[in-house]
């Protein structure tokens, strides 16, 4: 089983380029697990940017849901995974599954049990969105209390996890 590495900040805290370095220390060619889609200018200029960044070892496969199916075949011959971000997974999900909770938190189960069938270490990046402010939409309030549960699971089943915080990391486990 390929070791996992969960990391986790607020928005703009410096986890995506921690995480890009992390698994840039591994030898081999590297693959960027992207789940974000791109729906508008500014995504689109983020993922620009984001690319930009990678040097020519990092391939990019672009899985917005199904990270249980794809992962363990994807891992073949690859010296690291980078997954950024789950939480853009965990979205991708609640609005697939119709704001469901439970068919979202099975998904992650299922791409949990499959972290054993990985063939390269994985990078996990998540936001910490339960810092701030009590959402004032129930809907912000379900994905906030979901996304606190999943990287609560992620974290417990990875072999490190970081919070990092204006660019600096501090290792939780």
């Amino acid at each position: 089983m390929a070791q996992s590495t969960f990391i986790t900040g607020g928005a703009r805290s410096g986890k995506s380029r921690y995480a890009q370095s992390l698994a840039e220390a591994c030898p081999g060619p590297l693959l960027y697990v992207a789940t974000a889609g791109i729906h508008d200018a500014e995504m689109a200029e983020r993922v620009r940017l984001h690319q930009a960044d990678r040097a020519d070892r990092w391939s990019t496969l672009e899985e917005p849901l199904w990270l249980a199916e794809r992962l363990p075949a994807a891992s073949a011959g690859q010296g690291a995974l980078l997954l950024d971000c789950v939480t853009l997974w965990l979205t991708n999900l609640l609005f697939h599954h119709g704001e469901e909770v439970a068919p979202v938190l099975a998904e992650v189960d299922r791409f949990i049990a499959t972290l054993a069938q990985l063939q390269a270490p994985l990078f996990l990046v998540s936001n910490e969105v339960g810092a701030g402010i009590v959402p004032d939409h129930p809907l912000g309030r379900l994905f906030r209390d979901l996304a606190g549960t999943v990287n609560q699971r992620l974290a417990a089943v990875s072999d490190q996890a970081w919070l990092v915080v204006s660019g600096l990391p501090l290792r939780l486990k």
